[in-house]
């Protein structure tokens, strides 16, 4: 099984490990590709502060995340699983898994990034700004730039087996399953019950809460099918909706009564 997570906004503390190795992260396919942002990003920032501002859409409350940018490079690491917080972060919880859960963790789990790419919670990072949706002036619009590697790097990622999609979407514009991937592939959305509606806060928790019980319970779907039973199981109240064409994904939806 593979999750797609995606990113938070918010970020920890810069970590106090060595200084970034590209060489060390996941899906060394991704390499040229996240040189080419990391120089761009860090380039950007150490330069013209307010038009990197502007460029990372940055309120002037966030004008410290430029500096931090431009000292990528040098900057100390800690494992992706801490750096990234916010609502499905918290949810998810992944330091208080037990030692069999984290193994698993570190096997299926796949964070998507404006910086990185992909990578997975054990991949050491520097804390970063810089989201999908920014178009740096020599790159352009970071979707488009991520979807050719990615395209060549994340079916392999993806093996044999279930791939649950938890991704916003700005990053999963950076990579659409296609073919019989997509036909293993279950996208899920968490609407509040009564009125059918996804409210962000508590469509984060319950995603970061979906995954946690997976992991806990050690379940791994094979296919969205079973995973719709797996979540049952666990107690969610699930509706699907399988694809209605060869190369689209399944639907599920997960439903709330309240929103916490």
């Amino acid at each position: 099984m593979l999750v797609l997570l995606p990113p938070s906004e918010g970020k920890a503390a810069p970590g106090r490990g060595a200084p970034l190795k590209p060489e060390s992260l996941s899906l060394p396919g991704l390499a040229a590709a996240r040189e080419a942002v990391l120089g761009e990003l860090v380039e950007l920032c150490a330069g013209d502060e307010e038009k990197a501002r502007e460029v990372l859409g940055l309120s002037e409350g966030l004008r410290g995340e430029i500096a931090k940018n431009a000292g990528l490079r040098t900057a100390g690491t800690r494992p992706a699983g801490e750096v990234y917080t916010g609502v499905l972060y918290d949810a998810l919880d992944l330091a208080s898994l037990d030692a069999a859960a984290q193994r698993r963790a570190a096997r299926s789990l796949l964070v998507f990034s404006g910086l990185w790419g992909a990578v997975r919670v054990t991949d050491r990072i520097p804390s970063y700004r810089c989201s999908m949706g920014v178009r740096l002036p020599g790159l352009g619009a970071l979707g488009a730039h991520w979807r050719a590697p990615m395209a060549q790097v994340l079916p392999e990622a993806a093996g044999d087996g279930l791939v649950l999609d938890l991704r916003s979407a700005a990053y999963a514009a950076a990579w659409r399953p296609k073919g019989e991937v997509a036909a293993r592939t279950a996208s899920v959305r968490v609407l509040h019950a009564p009125t059918r509606k996804v409210v962000s806060h508590f469509n984060k928790a319950t995603k970061g809460r979906i995954v946690r019980s997976l992991l806990t319970a050690g379940i791994t779907p094979e296919d969205p099918a079973a995973l719709v039973v797996a979540l049952r199981d666990l107690g969610h109240t699930v509706e699907e909706q399988a694809p209605a064409r060869a190369g689209a994904t399944w639907t599920l939806d997960v439903l709330v009564d309240e929103i916490h």
